[in-house]
C-alpha cells in the first residue's frame, strides 16, 4: 500500500466530523435560552423566528450525522472503533432534536412559564445548556486524544471535564426537582392544560442534561478500551 493511500485512509478519520457535529448541535441547544425569553415577553414572532433558527440548525446536524454514517470507513486504520462513532453521533444528535421538540412544542401552544417560576425555570435552562457546553468542550478534545494514542494527561484533562458534566447534570436533577414542586404549589391557579405541558417541558428540558451526559459516557467508553 502507498504512503498516500495510508494518508487516505485517514483522511477519512470521523474525528473532525464528530466535532463539527457536535459543535453543531450545541449551536441549536443554545438559543433556547433566547427563544423562552421571547415567549416570556409574547413575542411571538420573535420566537417564531428563533424557532425556525433552531429547526435550521437541528438539519445541518442532522445532514452531518448522515454523512459520518455513510462516509465511515470499516477499515483497520479507524483510530477509534466504528460502533463508537454510531453510538456517540446518535446521542449528540438527540440533542438536537430534543431542541427543536421543545421549541416546537412550546411555540405551538404559546406557552409561557408562569411568572412567579420564570426567574427559577431561566436558572434551570441555562443549567442544562452548561452540559450540553461541557459535552461539546470534551467532545472537542478528541482530536488532542488522538495525537497522544488515548493516554496521558490529555486523558486525565477529558475524565475531569467528564466528571464535571456529571456534577452539572446532578445539579439540573435538584433544580428539576425543586421546579416541579414550586409549580405544584401553583398549579391550581393556572390552566390545567397549560400546566400538563409545562411538566412535560420542564422534563424536556431536563433530558437535553441527561442526553449530554450520555454523550459523556460514550466519550468515557472510548477512554477505556
Amino acid at each position: 500500500m502507498s504512503g498516500n493511500t495510508i494518508l487516505g485512509v485517514f483522511a477519512k478519520s470521523p474525528i473532525k466530523p464528530l466535532e463539527k457535529h457536535i459543535r453543531k448541535v450545541h449551536e441549536c441547544a443554545a438559543h433556547l435560552p433566547e427563544f423562552f425569553r421571547a415567549c416570556a415577553d409574547q413575542n411571538w414572532s420573535r420566537a417564531e423566528e428563533i424557532r425556525k433558527t433552531i429547526s435550521t440548525l437541528e438539519k445541518e446536524a442532522d445532514e452531518l450525522k448522515r454523512e459520518i454514517r455513510n462516509e465511515l470507513p470499516g477499515g483497520i486504520f479507524m483510530p477509534v472503533q466504528r460502533t463508537d462513532v454510531l453510538e456517540l453521533v446518535s446521542q449528540q444528535d438527540k440533542i438536537a432534536n430534543k431542541a427543536k421538540d421543545i421549541s416546537g412544542r412550546v411555540l405551538g401552544r404559546k406557552l409561557e412559564a408562569p411568572e412567579q417560576l420564570l426567574e427559577e425555570f431561566e436558572a434551570y435552562v441555562n443549567r442544562c445548556l452548561d452540559a450540553v457546553k461541557q459535552a461539546a468542550a470534551a467532545i472537542n478534545e478528541l482530536d488532542d486524544l488522538l495525537e497522544t494514542g488515548f493516554r496521558g494527561r490529555e486523558v486525565d484533562l477529558v475524565e475531569n471535564m467528564i466528571e464535571k458534566l456529571a456534577k452539572i447534570e446532578d445539579d439540573t436533577d435538584s433544580m428539576q426537582i425543586s421546579l416541579r414542586r414550586n409549580l405544584m404549589a401553583i398549579e391550581d391557579k393556572l390552566n390545567p392544560i397549560d400546566v400538563m405541558f409545562l411538566y412535560q417541558i420542564i422534563e424536556w428540558v431536563g433530558e437535553l442534561a441527561d442526553l449530554a451526559e450520555r454523550v459523556g459516557a460514550r466519550l468515557e467508553i472510548m477512554l477505556a478500551r
